[in-house]
């Protein structure tokens, strides 16, 4: 482990935490103002920027200025789904399309309380669908770190299951409510997940020996936001919670984990119900490594996971 990675875990400590308890998070929800980090003007000078809407919401597309492979990655950000993108995701997603030639796709959906995981969801099926399209036959995947890992391995079931619905292609207009039979909406190439929050009920028992380990969540406030979320959805329901699904028949699975993370235990669940279903995942745990870690790009556990996930983009 890196005097980089302990410096920033433990400074992490003096910051305050919206997740610590319901109330925290609810103050947090009444300030957060705008929900959307801006896209940085040193982000705009790496990669090409591209901002559409559909269906209402805003939807970001980051084009490598180098020689783009034709692959595509959907990434959704992760924020408790009650906070919006942050400058660190943008950060991060400039940098993995500058180094994999990989063009980046981030819906930015809408947040809890005001919104639920069925608008969501509908979104992602029509970006899905303009993405498929624009690709051409070339790979895209899916992915996204804490909450938006959760909402992309969702998106990836309901991508195996045939369930879910044809979009527009344009940039709002009129969608089609026509349901997808299964087999016809090609499956994702992978899914890229970081620190993925996979149970929204956060009920592994052993949760409770890494919480006090985790600088950056507390369980409390994480279970008052996934209720936010999942509204009238039962909390062990795939949508909001895919541990809880079928793992079987899903496209390559990448994790990328540090072992300071409430969210560990529900990721080795992963490894090992996908593993048994004859599934292909790769977990990897960074020792030391706080909640989303890659963020930190000036660790080296950080500048590594990074290489991997460009190999992995690579193919």
């Amino acid at each position: 482990m890196s005097l980089l990675l302990a410096g920033t875990r433990f400074l992490l400590r003096f910051t305050p935490r919206s997740t610590d308890s319901a109330e925290s998070l609810h103050a947090a929800i009444a300030k957060r103002g705008e929900a959307e980090a801006p896209i940085p003007a040193s982000v705009r000078r790496r990669v090409d920027v591209t901002e559409t809407t559909v269906q209402g919401r805003p939807v970001v597309r980051l084009t490598p200025r180098g020689a783009a492979s034709g692959r595509h990655l959907i990434y959704l950000h992760g924020g408790c789904y009650t906070f919006g993108i942050l400058t660190v995701h943008w950060n991060l997603l400039a940098t993995l399309a500058d180094r994999s030639g990989v063009t980046i796709t981030v819906p930015l959906y809408g947040l809890a309380p005001t919104y639920h995981p069925a608008e969501a969801y509908a979104l992602l099926d029509e970006v899905y669908a303009n993405v498929v399209e624009a690709a051409a036959g070339r790979p895209v995947f899916l992915g996204g770190d804490s909450a938006g890992g959760g909402l992309a391995l969702g998106q990836a079931l309901r991508l195996r299951d045939g369930s879910v619905v044809g979009g527009a292609h344009g940039t709002g207009g009129g969608r089609h409510s026509t349901e997808i039979a299964p087999g016809d909406a090609p499956a994702p190439a992978g899914l890229i997940l970081l620190s993925p929050w996979l149970d929204v009920t956060l009920s592994a028992p052993q949760i409770a020996d890494v919480a006090p380990l985790d600088p950056m969540l507390g369980r409390a406030g994480l279970v008052e936001a996934g209720d936010l979320w999942r509204g009238d959805l039962d909390g062990h329901d795939p949508l909001v919670s895919p541990l809880y699904g079928d793992l079987r028949g899903l496209p390559p699975i990448f994790v990328h984990q540090g072992d300071r993370d409430i969210l560990l235990p529900d990721a080795k669940q992963l490894a090992r119900t996908v593993t048994r279903a004859g599934g292909r995942i790769e977990l990897r745990i960074t020792k030391g490594g706080f909640h989303v870690f890659v963020g930190a790009p000036w660790t080296r556990e950080a500048k590594r996971a990074i290489r991997r996930i460009v190999a992995e983009l690579r193919g």
